[in-house]
């Protein structure tokens, strides 16, 4: 019982929050007011007449003091630092990025090294080490069969084919862009993959979910699996986890965890 009331009440605070309405905030902001009367009227007494400093126009903000100093857990936290820390050591000729987080697993990369960006999405920015270019991974050009030898696509290929962001509307998006990335590698290339792992489904336009087992299935006969790693439900990392059969089944007791590989063309 309690269970599903918990389950009513995030679906309407998801309600909420899809119209742009976040009681969250609201309550953490209500709850920050007196502090921030308290500290105003104190800095005001504290100015006095100087006139180093004028007071411009107020820009209050109330929540963040009730917040740690920073998130260091989560999906996109640890498989960022884990793959660029893995590329790092490998050094590779060639590195490819599809789709992956600019401000987060791109920045790490391009801060020791050159890394080529693919997107569906049009990049105006232009920043040192980061070479962007607009493309659509479910077809591939020719001129990118057998060009690289890394390739790193995290928490992306589960996007792909879902309209999501612009892109065609493609049921098979995701198996068509695994099979262009194993076109595009040298044989004995990297390829560093995350997507969210536990009960597979489509929840449209978001994302897919994939199985383990479906996973490994799909890498067979291609790629060999160097590690795997995961993020559990409550955002922590499990580094260098073993596949056995039992965790594979119950896909590590996970609901929407990110499943983390280093494979190896075949």
């Amino acid at each position: 019982m309690k269970k599903q009331i918990r389950k009513v009440i995030c679906a309407c605070l998801n309600c909420l929050m899809f119209f742009g309405l976040n009681p969250h905030l609201l309550l953490s902001n209500i709850r920050g007011l007196p502090f921030y009367f308290r500290d105003l009227l104190t800095i005001i007494k504290q100015k006095n007449k100087d006139a180093t400093f004028p007071f411009g126009r107020m820009y209050p903000i109330l929540s963040e003091r009730f917040s740690e100093s920073g998130t260091m857990s989560g999906h996109y936290f640890h498989q960022d630092l884990l793959i660029a820390r893995k590329i790092f050591n490998a050094n590779p000729n060639h590195h490819i990025d599809i789709g992956s987080r600019i401000d987060g697993f791109v920045a790490h990369v391009a801060a020791f090294r050159e890394i080529e960006v693919f997107d569906i999405r049009p990049q105006s920015s232009k920043v040192k080490n980061i070479i962007f270019k607009k493309a659509d991974l479910m077809s591939l050009p020719e001129n990118l069969v057998n060009s690289c030898d890394s390739v790193s696509a995290l928490h992306s290929i589960e996007h792909f084919g879902l309209g999501r962001y612009g892109d065609p509307v493609d049921y098979n998006g995701s198996l068509k862009a695994i099979e262009n990335i194993y076109r595009m590698l040298n044989v004995g290339g990297k390829f560093y993959f995350s997507v969210p792992i536990g009960k597979q489904r489509i929840q449209f336009n978001a994302h897919r979910t994939f199985s383990v087992q479906y996973l490994l299935r799909l890498f067979k006969d291609k790629f060999f699996v160097n590690s795997f790693s995961y993020v559990d439900d409550e955002g922590e990392l499990f580094e260098d986890a073993e596949l056995v059969k039992t965790e594979i089944e119950k896909n590590f007791n996970c609901n929407y965890g990110c499943g983390i590989f280093e494979l190896t063309k075949i």
